[in-house]
């Protein structure tokens, strides 16, 4: 064997054991997932996937560099407590909460873990970031909508349904998205000859009952707000404002491939991948507080011209024109 090439055998003898070993001991990172919703949603495990599908592609991929521990809420404030205590416990580099109500327990059972969040309205409102541009604390992330939101809802409402003059607004009182959307909705609401009602998100039963009773008024609509209850119960509010022929706006496209009328809003699968990129950021050093809180910069139309047909609705050429997307 010539000198040279036995030369380059050995050298890489000697570099693929190092190869080997280093791969073997490359530290591996461990981060945790809060979900609000519980295990078997199906459009939060594709948003899970989205986030997991970012990360890979910036080079993390589970079980080689990196841990992940995933917890589902179930839509139950105490299990949500419950599974934040349990998952500051591992000791996580970082956690993704999904959803307001999770940012909120995450930072109650720990102020020094670094906590990214997606989809939650009004954080610094609720306590979670000192403002937008310099969070300060230990969380930082992607808000879903302002207050103001709730009126353009109750205007795209009134433009594709013109017959309606009155609108049940379904929100959960007891955060301050559902106290906020309301008031910007009742705010807006005479000037375009709109009465408002609020109706109160909680089971599913307490939703049929008050939604039954405002259909029995005729020219009626739904403003869905973008609540975390709504999401849990989103199945039954669909087949309610089928069932009661009333024309429904919601704050996500996942509402309208389901059956719901019209939607506008974010995506929500681009805010988790886009989380990916946070946390990616928070494992290579940066602080959460060094890190400004996003907001959206697009919102997507989609209508779904079946159910429009089946609730007796003529779309106006107008808002076809404007929409992301149509489902027929």
């Amino acid at each position: 064997m010539k000198r040279r090439a036995f030369i380059t055998l050995l050298g890489g003898a000697v570099a693929w054991p190092l190869a080997v070993r280093a791969q073997e001991t490359q530290r591996v990172r461990r981060i945790g997932v809060l979900i609000q919703v519980a295990e078997g949603d199906p459009q939060a495990r594709i948003e899970v996937a989205a986030f997991l599908r970012g990360l890979q592609e910036l080079g993390w991929s589970e079980g080689r560099n990196l841990r992940v521990d995933i917890r589902w809420g179930g839509g139950d404030a105490d299990r949500i407590r419950k599974y934040a205590a349990e998952l500051v416990a591992l000791a996580p580099e970082v956690v993704l909460a999904l959803g307001g109500t999770v940012a909120g327990a995450l930072q109650q059972a720990s102020g020094t873990v670094p906590i990214v969040f997606v989809n939650v309205t009004d954080p610094v409102g609720r306590g979670y970031v000192a403002s937008l541009a310099q969070p300060v604390g230990n969380a930082t992330g992607f808000t879903s909508f302002e207050f103001g939101m709730g009126g353009k809802w109750l205007e795209v409402l009134k433009e594709i349904a013109p017959r309606v003059t009155r609108a049940a607004v379904l929100r959960d009182p007891t955060i301050t998205a559902g106290i906020g959307y309301f008031a910007a909705i009742h705010a807006l609401a005479p000037s375009i000859g709109m009465q408002v009602t609020p109706v109160d998100v909680r089971a599913t039963s307490d939703i049929e009952r008050a939604v039954a009773a405002f259909a029995r008024t005729p020219m009626g609509g739904l403003i869905v707000t973008a609540d975390p209850a709504a999401i849990v119960h989103r199945e039954a509010i669909i087949t309610l404002a089928a069932r009661h022929r009333l024309p429904a706006i919601y704050p996500y496209r996942f509402f309208v491939t389901s059956g719901g009328l019209i939607s506008y809003g974010l995506d929500n699968v681009e805010q988790h991948r886009l989380a990916a990129g946070y946390v990616d950021r928070i494992l290579k050093g940066e602080k959460p507080a060094d890190l400004p809180v996003q907001a959206p910069t697009k919102y997507e139309l989609v209508i779904n011209l079946k159910t429009a047909k089946a609730l007796g609705l003529e779309v106006p050429p107008t808002l076809l024109a404007r929409a992301d997307e149509v489902i027929e």
